[in-house]
C-alpha cells in the first residue's frame, strides 16, 4: 500500500511549498480568545469573521466528514528593505499570491485522489473560514507569534499558509506547544500605532494593514496620521522579529519574483490613475484588494508627511 502521507510530503516539496504537515481537525483550542476579540469590536468592520466564527472555532463544520488538514508554507520574504522608502509589504510585491498558492494546492489535492480515488478534498489559502495559524501550529510548523504571527523556526514568519482539507487517512504531525518567544516583545514595541492591545490580541482598528487595506472610504485624521510611509499594509513588526532577523531567506520561488511597480511605487502614477488604468497594471496583484480609490487615498495620506 502506498504510504499517503509521505507521497503527499514529498508531492508538496516538488510543488515549490517550503514546508508542509498534516494536522487531525478538530476544535480550535483558542477558540475562547476569538470569542472575546470578535465582542471587543477588534475586528472592525470586518464582520464577515463574526458569520464565520462556528466554522472557524472547529474546522471540521468547513467541510463535513473531513478529519485532517494539509498545512503548507510558502515562503514569500525578499530581503531587508530601506526603511526610509515608502513602503508596500512584502506580500504584495508580486502577482496576487492566491493564483500562484492555489493551483498548487489542487495539484496537492489531485495527488491525494490519485492515491485515494474516493477521497474528498477542499482547499483555501488565506479564504473561507479557516484558521490558518493554528491548524500550522498543530501541523507541527511553528508558533502563533505575540504579534499572532505564525513563526516557523526554520523559515521565519514571511510564509503563506494553504490548507487542504481531506477525509482521506493521514498521519498527523505532534503540534509545536512550545512558544520560543521568551520574555521578546520587539514585534510590540515596534508597532508604530500601539495596534497591540496586549501579547496575541491585536486591535485591528489601529493596525497599518487593516487601514490601508480593510477599511474603505476616506480616512479620518487619526487614521491618516496612523498610515504614516505605508501605501499597503504593514511589515514593521515581523521587519523586527529576531527569527526573521536570523533565519528568514529571500524566496527564490519564480512566480513570486518582486514587480519594479510593486516593490518601488511610483507615487505619482497611484495618485492619478483611473480604475481601468489601475487595473490593467495591478488587477493581478493583492493591491486589487484596495483597489485604485483606496491607493489614491493612501498615496495621499504618505505624501502629505513628505
Amino acid at each position: 500500500m502506498i504510504d499517503l502521507t509521505a507521497t503527499v510530503k514529498a508531492r508538496a516539496l516538488e510543488l515549490g511549498f517550503s514546508a508542509v504537515g498534516i494536522a487531525r481537525l478538530g476544535p480550535n483550542r483558542h477558540a475562547a480568545e476569538l470569542d472575546a476579540w470578535l465582542a471587543a469590536g477588534y475586528g472592525g468592520t470586518m464582520t464577515y469573521i463574526n458569520r464565520q466564527a462556528k466554522k472557524r472555532k472547529d474546522p471540521r463544520r468547513v467541510m463535513p466528514g473531513a478529519r485532517y488538514a494539509i498545512v503548507t508554507l510558502t515562503n514569500y520574504f525578499h530581503g531587508r528593505v530601506n526603511p526610509a522608502a515608502t513602503r508596500i509589504a512584502q506580500y504584495a510585491w508580486s502577482t496576487d499570491y492566491h493564483t500562484v498558492v492555489g493551483p498548487r494546492l489542487e495539484q496537492l489535492a489531485e495527488t491525494v485522489r490519485d492515491v485515494v480515488p474516493d477521497a474528498r478534498t477542499r482547499c483555501y489559502v488565506d479564504a473561507g473560514p479557516i484558521p490558518e495559524r493554528e491548524l500550522a501550529q498543530q501541523a507541527g510548523l511553528g508558533w502563533i507569534a505575540k504579534n499572532m504571527m505564525l513563526i516557523n523556526p526554520r523559515l521565519g514568519s514571511f510564509t503563506f499558509i494553504g490548507v487542504v482539507l481531506t477525509d482521506a487517512e493521514l498521519v498527523a504531525d505532534d503540534p509545536l506547544g512550545v512558544d520560543h518567544c521568551g520574555s521578546c516583545r520587539r514585534c510590540l514595541d515596534a508597532c508604530p500605532t500601539d495596534a497591540f492591545v496586549s501579547p496575541g490580541v491585536l486591535d485591528a482598528r489601529r493596525c497599518i494593514s487593516y487601514v490601508t487595506i480593510e477599511h474603505h472610504g476616506p480616512f479620518n485624521p487619526a487614521q491618516r496620521d496612523m498610515t504614516g510611509d505605508w501605501l499597503y499594509g504593514c511589515d514593521v513588526c515581523q521587519d523586527v522579529c529576531p527569527w526573521n532577523v536570523r533565519f528568514a531567506s529571500p524566496t527564490a520561488d519564480a512566480a513570486l519574483a518582486p514587480r519594479a511597480e510593486l516593490a518601488e511605487p511610483d507615487l505619482a502614477a497611484l495618485a492619478t490613475e483611473d480604475e481601468d488604468e489601475f487595473a490593467q497594471r495591478f488587477g493581478d496583484t493583492p493591491l486589487a484588494r484596495a483597489g485604485a480609490a483606496g491607493m489614491r487615498r493612501n498615496v495621499a495620506a504618505a505624501t502629505t508627511r513628505r
